[in-house]
């Protein structure tokens, strides 16, 4: 064994945390996730042309709703499944704030900056900075960093609770995760009340609630947390019930499809307004985004088919994921000029350049980073 496995072990041990035979799935996943996002922010773009193919759309926009949650089941499936006694909960902070805020940090700053010359806008002043940086409003996509911190700072009562949670209770915690989410999202007096509210950061934190209060993920994070403490003894079940998954999933995958048209073709809603209606906080959303998990997870950990053969690309997308989702916004801005209207084709081509370039830059920062670790610490929060 090597210095460097030796330093890196010890670490991992001083944060309560221990290295378990790598999971290829868990990369595999988030691959997958990542390629997601980028379709949500393309699909974005595409339905500002009122000409737009509502099926595409339901595409771009439905079909890819499990992206962000699932991040949080695999980051807390990697935390739990690395995870051993005694925790150190100041170790474990201070390696996740490197892994997660300081990313967050740099790109935040990078975003108001670009963004001011961009668009010609002010920047904003520190204050407004700081309160941007609280809430995730730096950038429309950064938000999901936020949420992450805020799983990470509240460890040490997930802990207890993923440990100790069985069947029924975590049933019942999906139930109350759907009414939850329900309200939040839908609920006519809530919003009313929130928006009567007199300006204040009391209100911000109900206003900007989806970006940062970690209950509309909780069912999908603790999940994660119990696939990982109980993968040995589920690992069998994913053989055993991949057909069963399999259906849950294409059930759940029709299910917001069907949501996204039925609100657009048979209520009357515009494809935005369907899309913030028919979203992954929605009923069906996280009924889509607890199938999608269990169904990747089995699929990527039993390989069926022919999966082998996709696997080079899932793990491209799963290693450098992390670079891709923060920085493909940048390249959009580029090569979508704002007003431009996207035709079908169009949004398809703008989809696979901004992966394949993404990525190009990512092994290639990656790979410079290696002899400028500085680097690849600002970017992905990671030396390596």
């Amino acid at each position: 064994m090597n210095t460097n496995s030796i330093k890196q072990q010890s670490a991992a041990a001083k944060a309560g945390e221990q290295k378990k035979p790598r999971l290829a799935a868990v990369e595999y996943i988030r691959g997958i996730a990542m390629l997601g996002v980028v379709g949500i922010h393309v699909g974005s773009l595409y339905m500002e042309n009122p000409a737009a193919n509502i099926y595409l759309a339901a595409t771009f926009e439905a079909l890819t709703r499990f992206a962000v949650p699932i991040f949080f089941f695999i980051s807390a499936f990697g935390l739990f499944y690395n995870l051993r006694e005694p925790f150190s909960y100041g170790s474990f902070l201070r390696r996740r704030l490197g892994a997660v805020f300081v990313p967050y940090l740099f790109w935040s700053v990078f975003y108001v900056q670009h963004d001011a010359r961009y668009f010609n806008v002010p920047v904003p002043t520190l204050s407004d900075f700081a309160h941007d940086l609280f809430f995730g409003t730096t950038k429309y996509h950064l938000y999901f960093l936020v949420i992450l911190l805020w799983f990470y700072i509240l460890m040490p009562l997930f802990i207890p609770i993923v440990k100790r949670i069985g069947t029924k209770t975590l049933t019942l915690l999906f139930a109350a995760q759907v009414a939850f989410d329900y309200f939040s999202s839908y609920s006519t007096s809530f919003g009313t009340f929130v928006w009567s509210m007199p300006d204040s950061f009391l209100k911000d934190c109900f206003v900007y609630r989806l970006n940062f209060w970690v209950l509309h993920y909780f069912f999908i994070f603790v999940l994660g947390g119990v696939m990982a403490c109980h993968f040995d003894r589920l690992r069998p079940l994913l053989r055993e019930k991949f057909a069963l998954l399999t259906a849950f999933f294409c059930v759940g995958a029709a299910g917001m499809f069907a949501h996204f048209l039925w609100l657009v073709k048979i209520t009357g809603y515009s494809p935005v307004s369907a899309t913030n209606t028919a979203h992954q906080l929605s009923p069906v959303g996280i009924i889509y985004t607890a199938a999608a998990s269990l169904f990747f997870f089995a699929f990527f950990s039993i390989q069926p088919y022919r999966a082998k053969l996709m696997n080079p690309i899932f793990s491209l997308c799963g290693r450098h994921s992390y670079f891709v989702y923060l920085a493909h916004p940048l390249l959009l801005e580029y090569i979508v000029a704002p007003g431009q209207l996207l035709t079908a084709a169009n949004a398809i081509g703008v989809y696979c350049f901004t992966v394949a370039t993404t990525l190009f830059f990512a092994i290639i920062l990656r790979t410079v980073g290696k002899k400028i670790p500085l680097l690849n610490r600002l970017t992905i929060g990671s030396a390596q």
